[in-house]
């Protein structure tokens, strides 16, 4: 046989402008699938796109505002991880497995954990800011 490369080395892009494109691309892609496909990741778009708004308008120094929009954007992130995966497992095999339910239930998890993370931020900063004392 001549000269085979396995076939992931095929695929993988070799850097440049058109990487570039190409990963944006890869993105646009995998958000527009995560609004349509992912009940969770609408509902959480639902809370994280009005609540940027309101990270860049409530008046507190630079740094909080980021922070605020940093923990909802952490939010979605941690969910798009929690969907790979859950599509993975379910592409391996729709059968149930432990190992599959045990993944699954890590990467909610890990999405409750990113929503205790953003509402503790949201409630520390507005709390320094509005409430007594």
């Amino acid at each position: 046989m001549p000269d085979q490369k396995p076939y992931g080395v095929t695929m993988k892009s070799k850097g440049g402008l058109t990487r570039l494109i190409n990963a944006l691309r890869y993105t646009w892609d995998g958000l527009r699938a995560a609004a349509k496909h992912e009940e969770a990741f609408k509902q959480e778009l639902m809370v994280v796109v009005p609540l940027s708004v309101v990270a860049w308008i409530v008046p507190v120094p630079a740094y909080e505002r980021a922070l605020l929009f940093a923990v909802l954007q952490l939010i979605l992130i941690i969910e798009l991880i929690n969907s790979a995966i859950e599509a993975n497992t379910d592409h391996i095999s729709l059968d149930r497995h432990p190992l599959a339910k045990r993944a699954k239930d890590m990467g909610s998890a890990a999405v409750f954990l990113a929503i205790v993370i953003a509402v503790s931020t949201w409630a520390a900063v507005l709390w320094n800011k509005f409430g007594p004392g």
